[in-house]
């Protein structure tokens, strides 16, 4: 380093001479660093950084001058060697020492420029401050004498002392004395300034880092409070799940992981450099929890017995099948791994995004238009996998079909055309076609599949409700509306995987169209092992991991807790005019797209677990009873990890709010946490709403077919009750 600032001034800036433009070499260190290696903290040593300035002055001396600093009077120094506007909202001062080689009307010239400048700011920090200039009548007592004491209240202080320079300034410029006593005036001028600036820059300062400590501590403990009630509430609702079983059960490995994910995670806020390379933590837990599900998944197969070998059969049938998906999220998730090298320090690496970008052009269309017609194809595929009934069915398939249709239309226009060419007006057309046909498709899908939907599952129960005009048993009834709820769950949660997936490869950028896809493919193996689990872990494990799973999808698009990583483009496609809100909105989804994709797919979660309720008694299950059951755990664990992290976070950044690195690092991560708050409330609120309104619209069309049949019940008010809510 020293041989490189020696070149530099060799070259550069000795052999300058007087009648050349000066150059300033300003040689600056970030940040300093501990005996321990440890850097950019808030210690002395970590904080103690050098500053260098070369080429100031024409004569070469043996020793240079040494002052202390800082780091916001690098700021007006620079500008005012430059002839350049002091920014307004800085609180530093000039450093005297790089003004010493000009003439001394440029030097008080530069005083005032700053002191001005100061001024301003205590005026806006200020509402009563007022200054009418070096005449001011009120403050004529303060400036009788150049010797006088400014004091008082820090507004006629910081005035006194301002009017007292410019009076100096003023006298000295107008003295047409004898060269001594101008420069005794001078002096005194310039000693005038620097108590102005020492006095205003101090205040200034305490001001700008003035934090309230009793609103943030009000503020820590609300944020404490609320965690502290969503944890009750989440254990009291999984001790009334199975209030049998619950109180002797020993929790199993995977439960343990899940909850000590949340620990690593507070612990890892506190570190810069693990903030920077999150994605490495969440990449971590998601292969970790598969595995462990895997290795479960391993020891629960039977080998070797003849007893109830139908049972076996159809067990090991069950698992093995719970193994291929957990081998697909392994799989997908390893690829999603090595798509993006997401964070700061290892963006450099080779991964398959770069690689693709440096191939031929078309392969990145070519992948674009193959990961849309598998979005197509899965999506279909996955409606009548169930092989459900009715028109809901058909409309929802319509539906994919059209909307896939014109997106991919629109990627191959987009391939077609220059992307100046194709931001035009039709383009934009298309784009907000595009955008009302999947708005359409999902809100349909919402307000129609309930209404659409068979109320009976099976043919017998059909002929039983068409052919007899007997009563209807009460658990056939709980029955039906059980597997109707089901089935509306199932077919509006995939509407809204898919016409999310689809949003997103019209929104993102090419090279992030098969990473949709495989978080697709990841939603829909988690849905397939869920649907077989049984009691192998609880609900708490299953909508954990996949909250998981959507934080690591969240880095695997190449986001991280940079604000340069956010996709601006695709903001803005579709938008005629600007509008900050629109685009801000578009920005939200792009940036957000794999938790808010695997939050809505806890539709589809409610789906494939409500076939457990069939078990219970049907007579003892009531609507009221089944609503909070199938919303406890998809809407509680992510408020509540949610919560747990924004609160650790908020008492991190409270702690680290004099780290060197608290703007770079821990600021912009915080602006992350909040929005991923904004994120799950979102997410959480359309799952409550499309089970709410699924539930009471097949509540009351069970009560408008109840009407013209009995109900076999040896209590009748306790049976019509069952559905009222």
């Amino acid at each position: 380093m020293d041989e490189v600032v020696e070149m530099i001034h060799s070259h550069a800036i000795q052999p300058q001479g007087d009648d050349h433009e000066r150059t300033l070499l300003v040689v600056v260190s970030d940040h300093g660093m501990t005996e321990s290696g440890n850097h950019g903290g808030s210690s002395y040593e970590e904080t103690d950084s050098l500053v260098l300035f070369i080429g100031l002055q024409n004569e070469i001396t043996d020793q240079a001058s040494v002052s202390s600093i800082h780091q916001v009077d690098l700021t007006p120094t620079l500008a005012l060697l430059y002839n350049l506007p002091i920014p307004k909202n800085n609180v530093g001062i000039l450093i005297a020492e790089t003004f010493d080689s000009l003439p001394e009307d440029k030097r008080l010239r530069a005083l005032q420029l700053n002191s001005w400048q100061l001024l301003r700011l205590v005026q806006a920090q200020l509402p009563a401050f007022s200054y009418g200039g070096s005449r001011d009548v009120g403050l004529s007592d303060h400036v009788q004498s150049t010797n006088g004491e400014c004091s008082g209240s820090i507004e006629r202080t910081l005035c006194c002392l301002y009017t007292k320079a410019e009076t100096l300034s003023h006298s000295w410029e107008s003295m047409s004395g004898s060269r001594s006593e101008a420069r005794n005036d001078y002096k005194v001028a310039v000693a005038a300034y620097w108590d102005f600036l020492n006095t205003a820059s101090e205040w200034l300062s305490r001001r700008v880092t003035d934090k309230p400590v009793s609103l943030l501590a009000f503020g820590i403990a609300a944020m404490a409070l609320s965690c502290l009630i969503f944890l009750a509430i989440l254990i009291c609702l999984q001790r009334e799940v199975s209030p049998s079983i619950q109180h002797v059960r020993k929790w199993c490995l995977q439960e343990i992981f899940v909850l000590s994910v949340v620990f690593i995670l507070m612990m890892s806020m506190s570190s810069s450099s693990l903030v920077e390379e999150e994605q490495y933590i969440w990449h971590f837990v998601t292969m970790t929890s598969c595995l462990l599900l895997l290795r479960q998944l391993l020891g629960s197969l039977h080998v070797g017995s003849f007893q109830s070998s139908l049972t076996l059969q159809k067990q090991n049938q069950r698992i093995r099948f719970q193994l291929c998906s957990m081998i697909l999220l392994l799989l997908s998730g390893r690829i999603l791994r090595g798509w993006h090298q997401g964070g700061v320090n290892w963006t450099h690496l080779p991964d398959i995004s770069k690689w693709l970008e440096k191939s031929r052009s078309g392969s990145i269309r070519s992948i674009q238009l193959a990961s849309g017609l598998l979005v197509i194809s899965l999506g279909l595929f996955a409606l009548y996998l169930p092989r459900p009934r009715g028109k809901a069915i058909l409309l929802a398939a319509f539906s994919f079909i059209s909307s896939g249709f014109f997106v991919l239309r629109y990627v191959m226009k987009r391939g077609e055309e220059n992307a100046f060419a194709f931001s035009n007006y039709g383009s934009n057309t298309s784009a907000q076609i595009i955008y009302a046909i999947l708005g359409i498709s999902a809100t349909t899908s919402f307000l129609v599949t309930p209404w659409l939907m068979p109320a009976g599952s099976s043919h017998d129960h059909s002929r039983h409700h068409l052919n007899s005009k007997q009563s209807i048993p009460i658990g056939i009834q709980h029955e039906d509306l059980l597997l109707a709820l089901k089935d509306s769950s199932y077919v509006i949660g995939l509407a809204y995987v898919i016409c999310c997936c689809l949003l997103q490869l019209l929104l993102q950028q090419g090279i992030n169209a098969m990473p949709i896809l495989l978080l697709m493919v990841q939603i829909l193996g988690s849905m397939l092992c869920y649907s077989q689990s049984g009691q192998y872990h609880t609900e708490l494990v299953e909508v954990a991991s996949l909250y998981y799973l959507g934080m690591a999808g969240h880095f695997a698009l190449g986001n991280s807790n940079t604000l340069a990583t956010i996709d601006v483009a695709g903001a803005f496609i579709g938008i005629s005019s600007h509008s900050i809100f629109l685009s801000g909105i578009l920005m939200f989804i792009i940036t957000y797209a794999s938790p808010l994709l695997f939050l809505l797919s806890l539709v589809m979660f409610n789906s494939v677990k409500t076939t457990h309720y069939l078990a219970t008694d049907a007579h003892t299950v009531n609507s009221g009873q089944l609503l909070k059951t199938m919303l406890g755990f998809p809407c509680l664990v992510p408020l509540c990890l949610n919560s747990i992290l924004l609160t650790s976070y908020t008492v991190v950044l409270v702690l680290m709010r004099n780290h060197l690195f608290v703007w770079s690092v821990f600021s912009p991560k915080y602006l992350y946490v909040f929005t991923t708050t904004v994120c799950v409330y979102v997410g959480v609120l359309v799952v409550a709403m499309t089970e709410t309104y699924a539930l009471l619209v097949l509540a009351f069309r069970r009560k408008q077919c109840l009407t013209g049949h009995g109900v076999e019940s040896t209590g009748g008010e306790d049976a019509l009750m069952t559905y009222n809510f």
